[in-house]
């Protein structure tokens, strides 16, 4: 069998690849609608990854931290060795990222065929080299070793993925899912069809990444680079022209992006604005005679000449911030991290898809009683970026463990996100804080809540924090919550099965003893 290459396939179907059969813009619009309507879904048990360098260690960070088992090829020499080292470096942004406890860690078996890291996995995740014959040989090995129904997604940055099709089985299962480095914590993955690609096919990818905290973007039609590197490479074009014309450093180029624009694209993106398609006018009228001017090169590139290659180098050596790749990358995960969290806090751009991703892992998170105890979560760990300027754990912090109680007792009563949208939810009402004992970094935490009484609106819980191996408590929380109405946002009732299940906890709590510092005031003694 001979591999078409992009020029055989170009010269098949033309110039602008144009499908024999092509979507319409119903069929499109119907698939981006699945796509953005689609619930959490059913995490893959298990998926093949072809490559684990820089992009396919990414992606088996990002699928082993979410319980998700990895079959691994990828015959380079120290290729497993490198993985393992994104892998350490993906455990210790999440740590940073989420105290939301993570799934029970996925298993990694490394294997030598492509046939072997196919088998019986629900997706495959191709992420070889940028050659394209490369590509299409390992796609259609695993198309022709794996279940017809598994998905097969490519990672590539560039690569139209009907030239990917070119000879695999069963090729409308195949697209392109292309990542962004480093693939364990920036969330976009771009989905994008060839001819052959099914709507339903788009829908399914779509939702597989949503389960490990990823934002799909279906790409409408196919094109060169797809969304996000084709204005990568346009902001990558002038940079360089103006370093080549001495205009600017490396250095204060950087800079140029990342105090200003940098800052606010992570938020709002090139279009977003108040006041809608009227304030669209208005912006593009009063910037029209900028947006038509000579100011950039447009697509025009410099050439890379010795002379050119050399003044980049040397500007990159002379900047004052010397780091090796290991402390680069680390510094660039801590600064994602911090910016992934405010974001959260403010509930945008990649801030939702976080929230949403923890909210999964939640849901996820199996009870550790069957009520007649008090409830409990996963061990937390406590991440150096608590920590205050006295070296141990701020006050904000221990709320914070209160409140992971509270979700766990949430979800033991069913108070899920149907639930809130129709009756409402518990609002906090009143806390008390008793700090027993200092908390530090690296120590790990249990927290233990108990229900000390429940009626049609409130609900009184105590929560205990406890270190690991310890006995006496670090800190108790008292709380006193109130159900407020979806509706009329006043305090209601508390509704059908949640009301009978918080009862039902209540009952069962009575029997416990009460805790000692329950009810206790504050005074001098």
């Amino acid at each position: 069998m001979r591999l078409l290459g992009a020029d055989d396939v170009r010269e098949k179907l033309g110039s602008k690849l144009v499908p024999e059969r092509s979507k319409s813009m119903a069929e499109v619009s119907k698939s981006m609608a699945e796509v953005s309507m689609c619930s959490p879904g059913r995490r893959p048990r298990e998926v093949g990854l072809l490559g684990g360098g820089i992009i396919g260690g990414g992606w088996a960070a990002r699928f082993l931290l979410n319980g998700v088992d990895v079959r691994l090829y990828d015959p380079a020499p120290g290729a497993v060795e490198r993985m393992q080292e994104t892998l350490s470096s993906a455990r210790r942004a999440y740590r940073r990222l989420t105290q939301v406890p993570l799934p029970a860690e996925g298993a990694l078996t490394v294997v030598t065929s492509v046939a072997d890291a196919v088998e019986g996995v629900d997706l495959v995740q191709e992420s070889a080299s940028e050659r394209l014959e490369l590509k299409q040989r390992l796609l259609v090995a695993a198309s022709q070793a794996a279940a017809p129904e598994t998905l097969i997604c490519s990672s590539t940055s560039g690569f139209r993925p009907s030239l990917l099709q070119a000879g695999v089985d069963h090729p409308e299962r195949l697209l392109v899912a292309h990542p962004f480095n480093p693939v364990y914590l920036l969330p976009l993955v771009e989905l994008c069809g060839g001819r052959s690609t099914t709507p339903e096919v788009l829908g399914r990818a779509a939702e597989i990444y949503r389960t490990v905290g990823m934002h799909p973007l279906v790409v409408r039609k196919e094109v060169d680079g797809f969304v996000a590197n084709r204005m990568q490479e346009a902001l990558w074009r002038e940079a360089l022209w103006l370093v080549h014309d001495d205009v600017a450093t490396v250095e204060e180029v950087d800079d140029a992006v990342r105090y200003s624009f940098g800052l606010r694209r992570a938020v709002v993106g090139p279009f977003r604005m108040g006041g809608g398609g009227a304030a669209m006018r208005m912006f593009l009228e009063k910037w029209r005679p900028e947006l038509t001017s000579p100011w950039t090169k447009l697509t025009d590139a410099p050439q890379y000449t010795d002379a050119f290659i050399d003044k980049l180098a040397e500007q990159t050596d002379a900047r004052a911030e010397k780091l090796t790749a290991a402390e680069l990358e680390e510094n660039r995960d801590n600064a994602l991290v911090a910016v992934l969290r405010g974001l959260r806090s403010e509930g945008y751009g990649a801030g939702e898809t976080l929230a949403r991703w923890e909210k999964g892992l939640l849901d996820r998170i199996p009870q550790l009683t069957d009520g007649s105890g008090p409830l409990r979560i996963a061990t937390v760990e406590i991440p150096a970026d608590w920590i205050d300027i006295h070296g141990h754990v701020n006050q904000g912090r221990y709320l914070e463990l209160c409140g992971m109680g509270t979700r766990s007792l949430f979800s033991w009563i069913g108070m899920d996100a149907v639930y809130r949208s129709r009756y409402g939810s518990y609002y906090t009402r009143e806390t008390h804080l008793s700090h027993l004992r200092e908390l530090y970094a690296g120590e790990r935490v249990q927290v233990l809540t108990q229900v000390l009484g429940a009626d049609d609106k409130c609900l009184h819980i105590f929560h205990v924090l406890t270190c690991e191996g310890e006995e006496r408590p670090a800190a108790t929380g008292e709380q006193m919550l109130i159900h407020v109405d979806a509706a009329s946002r006043h305090s209601g009732p508390v509704q059908g099965k949640v009301r009978e299940r918080v009862l039902k906890l209540a009952r069962l709590h009575a029997d416990l003893p009460r805790p000692r510092r329950a009810g206790a005031s504050i005074g001098l003694h």
